[in-house]
């Protein structure tokens, strides 16, 4: 029975399902859209002190973060109650009632989260026109390339919630693994050592391994399942308030706050030294090491004898190489 049970293959089964569900799980942080980058572009390139200029740079980010949130609705139970209706987008600010009534205007069936980013381009494209846009080397294209991987992030999202992990993948999976056990339950119950079958000279009434075993595959099975959808409530799913928050208040600060902040230049502390050494604390000093100064290179220091080849034999060796006759004429 204990062979019959082995030849569930649960380890490669459930490894490769965990695998593949935890990178799908990464893949899908990565891959959320952050407007910082953009935001660099913008007060690189939008750079005005008058009025004109900071709402320009203010509504551009307002579009990303508008743009970010109708989205992460799209996918999210946390942001789905955050922002229920479309009306809570403008009572947050993100949208402005005309903006509100263009969004609505635009009748088709499919999600509309993009729209803001149009807006965003037709604005730039406007700032430009204004000659707020400052594109001497080609600004201009660097704003719709970050642009357009930005939309990109937002659909590789919105593709992982269209498409899921197949349901049968995950039922395979854990029906096997509880069938591995049940299997395990008749297999591994020790016999009477009395009878001294072969194998069984103990009889153990808690099966230790068996019961560590089920603890581990389980637990691995809880695992991905907790993590196929992470926008969700629980304690491990992506905190997608604090995305959101850090987001509106990161891309304000930096597009307004600091927009126009440009400290004066003066010498560093360490303007006359050749040997600079950042300061330790005392705490520090332990962990600080004997730095390896005359490391250069693996090979660096290998030590062989080349022995001296003349110029004769040299190019003999190479006529021979080229099937030339290397005696005289």
């Amino acid at each position: 029975m204990e062979i019959s049970v082995n030849f569930i293959p649960l380890t490669f089964v459930l490894g490769f399902y965990v695998s593949f569900v935890v990178g799908r799980w990464w893949d899908q942080w990565n891959s959320y859209p952050w407007p910082d980058r953009l935001c660099f572009l913008i007060i690189l390139y939008i750079s005005g002190t008058d009025e004109r200029s900071r709402l320009i740079r203010r509504t551009l980010v307002r579009y990303l973060n508008a743009s970010s949130v109708l989205l992460t609705r799209s996918v999210s139970i946390v942001a789905k109650k955050r922002f229920p209706t479309f009306n809570h987008l403008v009572e947050a600010g993100l949208l402005t009632k005309e903006e509100f009534t263009y969004f609505e205007d635009l009748n088709i069936q499919y999600a509309k989260y993009w729209v803001p980013l149009v807006w965003f381009t037709k604005l730039v494209d406007q700032a430009k026109n204004e000659s707020l846009f400052k594109d001497p080397s080609g600004g201009m294209k660097q704003i719709m390339d970050e642009l357009m991987n930005f939309r990109d992030k937002q659909a590789k999202i919105w593709a992982f919630d269209y498409v899921s992990v197949p349901i049968v993948y995950t039922q395979v999976v854990t029906l096997a693994t509880y069938m591995y056990f049940v299997g395990c339950l008749f297999s591994r119950q020790f016999l009477d050592p009395a009878q001294k079958y072969e194998n069984y000279v103990a009889d153990i009434y808690i099966p230790i391994f068996t019961l560590l075993q089920f603890f581990f595959y389980v637990g691995w099975l809880k695992v991905a399942e907790s993590l196929i959808n992470p926008w969700g409530e629980d304690d491990d799913d992506f905190e997608v308030n604090w995305i959101i928050d850090r987001n509106m208040q990161v891309s304000y600060a930096m597009v307004d706050d600091m927009s126009n902040q440009n400290p004066g230049l003066e010498k560093d502390r360490y303007w006359d030294e050749h040997d600079v050494q950042l300061p330790y604390t005392q705490a520090a000093m332990e962990a600080k090491k004997k730095p390896n100064l005359d490391h250069l290179g693996s090979t660096m220091n290998l030590r062989y004898e080349v022995k001296a080849v003349s110029q004769a034999t040299f190019r003999n060796r190479n006529l021979t190489k080229a099937g030339r006759p290397t005696g005289g004429a």
